[in-house]
């Protein structure tokens, strides 16, 4: 049976970064829509221009809100993306036959996804983040508010199985996207009746140097999956280091 995959990026990225799994999926027949969220990839707004996690995560919202009524789709949510999948999740739960997390932010029903953002942020030191800059324009005793990779950072960390043409790429095409920890800090965005009734997957990348395993272990260990696969080899940009395995774990998960 054929499937329909709605990818989402991650922080700074956009619908640009699945080029190779979107070939693979639809060369097999299947739908793949890779969505721009708000202030990524090709989407017109600035980084002012898009004031909330609501703004960030629109696109998605729209798409899947002017899918027909009986359409199930398998979301797979990269790094960052998994917050915006899980919100996804929670809206439309009758709409998912699963949510898949690649190397993601994997929020539970019990804590607001603010946490795994901080997580994040708390296992890696200021100097792991290199030439990236993240911004503080609440002030310096504030969450952070922004992030943009850098080059440096992203040859090490993330990039660093890929091959050095798509380095070049994101080098050219990565923009400066908003944390939302404000809006992610509520209580109740998440819900087990809703977001916690649909199946979720977990996609562990064993070579990701930005979100460490032991961190992706923590998310499963915080908020435990239906399954766990892995990757070996993969760097944090799965689709990219690793596109073959990743579509075929997709393919095992949608059968």
């Amino acid at each position: 049976m054929k499937s329909h995959f709605v990818l989402v990026h991650g922080t700074g990225h956009g619908a640009w970064c699945w080029y190779k799994l979107v070939t693979l999926l639809e060369s097999a027949g299947h739908r793949a829509t890779a969505l721009d969220l708000g202030g990524s990839g090709i989407d017109p707004r600035r980084l002012d221009e898009v004031s909330s996690i609501s703004d960030y995560v629109s696109p998605l919202v729209g798409f899947l809100a002017g899918l027909p009524e009986e359409e199930k789709v398998i979301l797979v949510g990269h790094s960052y993306g998994g917050i915006a999948i899980s919100l996804a999740m929670e809206k439309f739960s009758g709409k998912v036959l699963v949510g898949v997390f690649v190397t993601a932010l994997m929020p539970n029903s019990t804590s607001p996804p603010a946490n795994v953002v901080l997580e994040f942020f708390n296992r890696t030191p200021a100097e792991a983040l290199m030439d990236s800059q993240v911004r503080f324009a609440d002030g310096p005793d504030s969450p952070p508010t922004s992030a943009m990779f850098g080059p440096r950072h992203m040859a090490t960390s993330l990039y660093q199985e890929s091959p050095p043409q798509d380095l070049e790429l994101a080098k050219l095409l990565v923009r400066e996207n908003g944390l939302f920890l404000k809006d992610l800090s509520q209580e109740s965005l998440l819900t087990e009746n809703r977001f916690g009734s649909v199946k979720r997957v977990f996609i562990v990348a064993e070579e990701d140097q930005l979100m460490k395993k032991d961190l992706q272990e923590w998310f499963i260990q915080k908020s435990p999956p239906k399954d766990v696969k892995f990757i070996p080899g993969a760097d944090h940009m799965v689709m990219l280091s690793k596109p073959d395995e990743l579509y075929s774990s997709l393919l095992e998960i949608s059968t």
